[in-house]
């Protein structure tokens, strides 16, 4: 009950001298002019100097004499009713003071302790406060996983609510620890110390995750210099806690005090656990999310689609889109391998594995490796989709692909391709005039029969013609006015007839954009294209025909 809401009662009310005379607690009894009338025993023993005929004044609290004043002399009134009750100390104690009319126009003082009260509402006004801020932390914390983010919002938060100072240190990389202070102006500093940690009192433990020991057993003075901010005016206490990660310690909390403050309490001290709980969890997340992130890059390189440029006089061009936005890989791939010289052939290889998304990704790579190993048999196509179709059948996959291998050489002007499908969609061929022809070739899906056969096309391109290599992401994209209508080969026909004479990046570029207006924003299949294009420039002539450099591309 809140009892600072309390009015003056009126006579009809006020309990009688026999009445309040024997009650327990201490009251004080005052003419309206501020003379003591009367007092029990209980108010003599808290106020000794209180005597009958004294000034209230004299013998009161400054805080009982000040609402005393402002009663409203005579008898009770209406006024009176607004009148409420006044706090203040006795001693060490806390105390209520309500005040009540006697039938002679006198005011009783009943007065109360308050104390135990007082301390359970501040105790629970504290502990209001430390849960609104754990929880404001735990949302800064993890709002990010970028570890010297949440390393910076750490030591920025402990400097602001728990400390004059926090550093933050993380677990050593290379013989170096990762520091990060906070000092009273709030600005945050990164920084890399070659240090020994047991030389704190207190860190090593904290480092290696055991529990923290006592504030009271740290000396000050034995603080590391490289973990004191410069703007703070010397250690007068500090407190050292570990910041509990996921399965390994995530660091050390240091908090520390300047010299003029009062020390770390127990209590303080186990807030500060409380906070580097919530702390170190999210430390350790975001640490592996970065070791995560950088496995998924590595793996991730080699299945990314390489840069194409031209090769022994050949121009080569690629373009490559996910199925998603979000993915970066997917079950549509290309190649090409360069041969060991002019003279040799270059491999080209474009595939498609059944699916998308990261399990096609995963077969994506084991296939482009197997090629990579077969290549000293590419002179034999129909050998080489063999072994890589007996590879596929005997993995654990139940995917499947279909590939089309083209090998690549030139000779003076003319480029010649043996052109082998697997399964794949034919490729296109662009003349110098404009016709689109399909090249004819045909073939097994590569990880689906035990026997598979193809057979292989033979193409030249004149100069200034292209071989468009592509996969079904491409024909089968939907989109159109009602968003459902394939793309189709046509569609691809059509872009390619509007391609004679341009350069290989070019036809891919144009082909692409075709294909993407197509779609628009909406869903499609991984999408692959590859161009074999020979170009228009000169046979150089002042060399013997034979050697590097006889071509201008």
């Amino acid at each position: 009950m809140d009892t600072s809401q309390h009015s003056l009662v009126g006579p009809l009310d006020a309990p009688t001298e026999g009445a309040w005379g024997s009650a327990p607690y201490p009251v004080l009894v005052a003419d309206i002019q501020g003379g003591v009338v009367g007092l029990n025993p209980a108010a003599a023993v808290l106020l000794p100097t209180a005597a009958v005929g004294s000034r209230l004044a004299d013998v009161a609290p400054a805080w009982i004499a000040s609402a005393h004043e402002q009663l409203t002399p005579g008898p009770a009134t209406a006024d009176d009713a607004a009148g409420s009750a006044a706090h203040g100390c006795l001693g060490d104690r806390v105390f209520q003071g309500r005040p009540s009319r006697t039938d002679d126009g006198n005011v009783m003082w009943w007065l109360v302790d308050d104390t135990d009260r007082r301390k359970a509402e501040v105790s629970l006004d504290e502990e209001r406060r430390r849960t609104s801020f754990l929880a404001a932390a735990s949302s800064a914390l993890l709002a990010s996983l970028n570890l010297e983010r949440c390393m910076e919002v750490t030591a920025s938060l402990a400097a602001e609510h728990l400390a004059d100072a926090a550093v933050v240190v993380a677990p050593a990389r290379g013989g170096r620890f990762p520091v990060t202070h906070c000092g009273a102006d709030g600005q945050v500093v990164h920084r890399l110390v070659e240090a020994e940690p047991a030389g704190v009192p207190g860190l090593g433990e904290a480092l290696r995750g055991f529990p923290p020991v006592p504030s009271r057993w740290i000396d000050p003075a034995g603080i590391a210099s490289w973990l004191v901010p410069e703007d703070l005016p010397g250690v007068g206490s500090a407190v050292v806690t570990p910041l509990p990660g996921h399965g390994v310690p995530a660091g050390a909390l240091i908090l520390l005090r300047a010299g003029d403050r009062q020390a770390f309490s127990e209590s303080e001290e186990i807030f500060a656990r409380l906070f580097a709980a919530r702390a170190g969890a999210a430390m350790s997340a975001a640490r592996m999310y970065a070791e995560q992130a950088a496995i998924t890059s590595t793996l991730m390189r080699d299945l990314l689609p390489p840069t194409l440029r031209a090769v022994h006089g050949v121009e080569y061009a690629g373009a490559y889109r996910p199925s998603a936005e979000s993915d970066r890989v997917g079950g549509d791939f290309y190649d090409v391998h360069p041969g060991t010289d002019a003279d040799r052939e270059t491999m080209v290889v474009l595939g498609d594995v059944c699916g998308k998304g990261l399990e096609a990704a995963v077969l994506t790579g084991k296939i482009r490796n197997t090629l990579q190993a077969l290549l000293p048999l590419a002179g034999d196509h129909q050998r080489l989709l063999e072994l890589l179709n007996g590879a596929l059948i005997n993995s654990h996959h139940t995917r499947f692909a279909t590939l089309l291998l083209a090998s690549v050489r030139r000779l003076g002007r003319t480029v010649h391709l043996r052109v082998t499908s697997g399964g794949h969609p034919p490729p296109l061929v662009v003349r110098a005039d404009g016709r689109v022809e399909r090249v004819d070739t045909r073939g097994s899906l590569v990880g689906v029969f035990w026997n598979i056969a193809s057979t292989t096309a033979h193409v030249e391109l004149a100069p200034g013609e292209t071989c468009l290599l592509f996969t079904d992401g491409v024909t089968e994209a939907r989109g159109g006015p009602l968003g459902d209508e394939m793309f189709g080969p046509e569609r691809v026909e059509d872009a390619l007839a509007h391609c004679a004479g341009m350069p290989a990046e070019a036809v891919v570029d144009h082909v692409r954009m075709l294909a993407e207006q197509w779609v628009g924003h909406g869903t499609h299949d991984d999408m692959a294209l590859v161009t074999v294009t020979a170009p228009r420039h000169a046979h150089l002539s002042a060399v013997d025909g034979h050697t590097r450099g006889r071509f201008t591309a």
